[in-house]
């Protein structure tokens, strides 16, 4: 599991308009090539009028799935643009699709690339980027008493505050890298004067919105 990678925050739609067509942006995250030819299919069908329904993918921590189609456009003037736009914003796990209708004015090659990678782009921001980090979930159990001097010392640190479970005792599940759990251990037993159980629990992604 890669520490850190981008990828699309999930479901994005977004379209323009070049020269009298209509460029219609479908993202979508996806963690399988089942999964990505699924949507394209599903946008095919939506669309089965479209002049094109050009798409690309790229999936894998190390990006072992790679796929463009230019869906009867002229060779390499929409998918592979739109491949690229993706290795250049670093995304994985994401699907896209561009519906074109053909407005009656060509492009030539050279406008068909710019277009895609356009509107490809466009639709990309338009959906939102994540930065998923690897996290721990680490559960910390105290008496009540501790709880509020805990909670505010959470919120205003560098760590990210999961949830809280009012149960017998308190436990505080944190999400905290895992390079820092020794330096979470120490410093939450600094914090109760050594009154805390903590332990580990569950890997998982915690999702950061970036700006674009």
């Amino acid at each position: 599991m890669l520490p850190e990678y981008l990828t699309v925050k999930g479901y994005g739609e977004h379209e323009i308009v070049i020269q009298k067509s209509r460029f219609i942006a479908y993202v979508e995250r996806a963690e399988t090539e089942e999964a990505a030819q699924d949507f394209i299919q599903t946008i095919k069908k939506k669309h089965w009028d479209a002049t094109h329904n050009c798409s690309a993918y790229m999936i894998g921590e190390h990006d072992q799935i790679q796929k463009a189609n230019d869906d009867g456009e002229p060779s390499g003037t929409a998918g592979v643009p739109m491949l690229e736009v993706l290795k250049k914003k670093g995304l994985k796990d994401t699907v896209v699709v561009v519906t074109r209708y053909f407005g009656g004015i060509k492009l030539g090659g050279g406008g068909l690339i710019r277009a895609y990678g356009k509107s490809t782009s466009e639709g990309i921001n338009a959906t939102g980027i994540v930065r998923r980090k690897l996290m721990r979930v680490m559960h910390t159990k105290v008496d009540y008493t501790w709880l509020g001097k805990l909670e505010n010392e959470l919120r205003s640190s560098v760590y990210n505050l999961k949830e809280i479970h009012y149960l017998e005792n308190v436990e505080i599940e944190t999400f905290v890298e895992e390079g820092q759990k020794d330096n979470f251990r120490n410093w939450m037993t600094e914090l109760t004067n050594g009154q805390s159980d903590i332990s580990e629990g569950e890997i998982l992604y915690l999702e950061e919105e970036m700006e674009i």
